[in-house]
């Protein structure tokens, strides 16, 4: 909420429930074709995102995929992590039996122009839309961040720190549209569905990851490569226990000699070491997505810096579990 409907850059985040942002919404139980549940798993600003909720939404989405009576699920988020979440629940979630759609809004719910009750619609609309067959439209983790468009977690980044279209999926661009009630997906069909293997992960990564109240995930960071580095932030890290380290290269997958030989420090004391570019859009040449196997590798990774992040702290607690 803006203290000024005026000034909507000045605004305190998480200032309304999720039964007040619905109440907010025209005809949104007319998008949803059938009743809404709303329940509040955390009311904080996006920025302070943590694994305790990360782990609280895990939860319940595994809860609403077993869940005959519940036929998709929507996520309200801040704009400020909101590729972070939506490449978590990517990765743990795997091939969903039934949508699972985040959403946000740029602007505070008494803008004079709020964007939030239609990107909410839409999401809701979303998630509720089924193909030709009557099976739902999409299956894999989606978010409607404005103007209807629909962008997977895969590519999904924020770009723009106060545009309405604040996200981007870069040169693969969204994967389809919210027209009203109508969702058109750009090749005809959600990407998640053409892919013959994998299947509805959600509770074995309930198994995998404790709660972190009771045991913390595993400690990855991310360290820039820039001009002028030093290697002291590397090795006062490695001292508090590190257990990551992601390197966000310049250009493609180049690193600093100072950090190269931090990096080979680290790998020295056990710690995995991935790179991704820090380059807005493209990829590292020789990068590929990660998995369990790369580990011990030195990996370029094609996510940006926060996907790989999460991606290694994944790969991380997979192989705690298995010791």
């Amino acid at each position: 909420m803006a203290d000024d409907a005026e000034k909507p850059g000045q605004y305190r985040a998480a200032a309304l429930s999720i039964a007040s942002l619905l109440a907010g919404v025209s005809g949104i139980e007319k998008a949803a074709a059938g009743p809404l549940d709303a329940i509040q798993i955390a009311q904080i600003d996006s920025k302070d995102m943590s694994d305790t909720v990360w782990h609280a939404l895990l939860k319940a989405c595994d809860a609403a995929m077993r869940d005959d009576g519940v036929r998709g699920v929507v996520i309200t988020h801040g704009t400020d992590t909101l590729e972070d979440t939506a490449w978590f629940l990517h990765c743990v979630l795997g091939r969903l039996p039934k949508p699972v759609v985040l959403t946000c809004a740029m602007r505070p719910a008494n803008a004079l122009m709020p964007d939030g009750p239609q990107n909410l619609k839409d999401a809701v609309a979303a998630a509720a839309a089924l193909d030709a067959e009557g099976q739902p439209l999409l299956r894999e983790v989606v978010a409607v961040t404005g103007s209807g468009e629909l962008h997977s977690a895969r590519w999904l980044q924020k770009v723009h720190p106060h545009r309405l279209l604040a996200f981007s999926s870069g040169e693969q661009g969204p994967v389809g549209w919210v027209d009203g009630s109508a969702v058109q997906l750009r090749h005809g069909y959600a990407p998640g569905c053409v892919v013959a293997a994998g299947s509805y992960t959600g509770s074995e990564w309930l198994a995998v990851l404790p709660d972190p109240v009771q045991q913390a995930w595993p400690w990855v960071e991310i360290v820039t490569s820039h001009a002028g580095i030093r290697p002291g932030l590397v090795d006062a890290l490695l001292a508090q226990g590190l257990e990551g380290l992601v390197l966000a290269t310049t250009g493609n997958g180049t690193v600093h000699e100072v950090l190269l030989c931090a990096a080979d420090r680290a790998r020295q004391q056990g710690v995995a070491v991935w790179r991704s570019s820090r380059c807005s859009e493209g990829v590292i040449s020789d990068a590929v997505l990660p998995g369990p196997q790369h580990l011990a590798a030195d990996l370029a990774v094609a996510l940006t810096p926060c996907k790989t992040r999460v991606s290694l702290q994944l790969v991380l607690a997979q192989a705690q579990t298995a010791v």
